[in-house]
């Protein structure tokens, strides 16, 4: 049976709905970042560009770096966007777009987030690169999909324990990161550990302007958390869901972040630009090794 269209919107032009790509368009190793303007910031690099567009925050660039094909997709921020991007995505290369159907070849792209957070843990200083070796959901986002197959519940459950979690809230998903992936960027330059996601900016990562919080010490129990040596490292908002969907849907997806911040010392980056720029030439030169 065809997928109906109200559920794979394509556009007048034949390009999928909110991303404006066909599958010509992108390259089967994608960057990800979430402010558009920093796009450019990744493509100033290629030896050549064969493709642009945009539509609202979602910004695509697609050309060659020491020949290597690769795309740079600017995502927003959030899980809800990474639903639409991912999802968007696997259509391109996995569903025929004039039958609608299920491709009966499966493709899998390589997913390589380059993102800015701040350290949770003393240990990993300002201007550092981070893999994630976990992605913890706190948003939920995930429960909509069957996920059963792709969670850790061990940790989990130690986290749902060490601080006291509520059961009002949708229940935490640690997902693993590619290992292919990790394997390939990871080195003596990079920390690694588990990056929480949450569902917002404020209340979600604990900030307090005029609404009060469900708990107030979340975020010191979350730098406390330790499940055999694995800590929390840092906070942000997409990590698990690009995890998650990427693991749902056969992909490979690592997530890299310039830490810019140490809230557990209370420093920040002299120089944060120059740390992104470091962290986008280190990635690059790793996909192509």
């Amino acid at each position: 049976m065809p997928i109906k269209d109200s559920e794979l919107i394509l556009n007048a032009d034949g390009s999928i709905y909110h991303l404006n790509l066909k599958p010509e368009n992108i390259a089967n190793t994608i960057i990800f970042v979430g402010d558009q303007y920093r796009v450019e910031k990744v493509s100033k690099h290629f030896d050549s560009i064969e493709f642009k567009t945009q539509k609202r925050e979602f910004k695509t660039h697609t050309g060659y770096y020491k020949n290597k094909r690769i795309s740079v997709i600017s995502t927003g921020i959030g899980p809800d966007n990474i639903d639409i991007v991912l999802n968007e995505l696997d259509a391109l290369v996995n569903i025929d777009l004039k039958t609608k159907m299920p491709k009966e070849s499966f493709t899998s792209l390589n997913i390589i987030r380059i993102g800015t957070s701040g350290s949770l843990q003393n240990n990993i200083p300002v201007d550092s690169f981070l893999l994630s070796s976990y992605g913890l959901d706190l948003n939920g986002m995930l429960h909509s999909y069957q996920i059963k197959s792709i969670s850790e519940p061990e940790i989990e459950d130690a986290f749902i324990q060490q601080t006291n979690w509520s059961p009002l809230k949708a229940r935490p998903i640690a997902i693993k990161n590619s290992e292919v992936l990790e394997k390939k960027l990871k080195s003596k330059s990079t920390y690694s550990g588990l990056t929480a996601t949450a569902g917002g900016f404020y209340g979600p990562q604990g900030r307090i302007l005029r609404l009060p919080l469900e708990d107030n010490a979340l975020n010191s129990k979350m730098d406390a958390f330790n499940f055999n040596g694995v800590c929390i490292t840092n906070l942000e908002m997409e990590t698990s869901a690009i995890y998650g969907l990427s693991k749902l849907l056969g992909h490979h997806a690592v997530s890299l972040n310039a830490i810019i911040a140490n809230r557990a010392n209370g420093t920040f980056s002299k120089n944060a630009s120059k740390v992104i720029e470091d962290l986008i030439i280190y990635t690059l030169n790793k996909i192509v090794k």
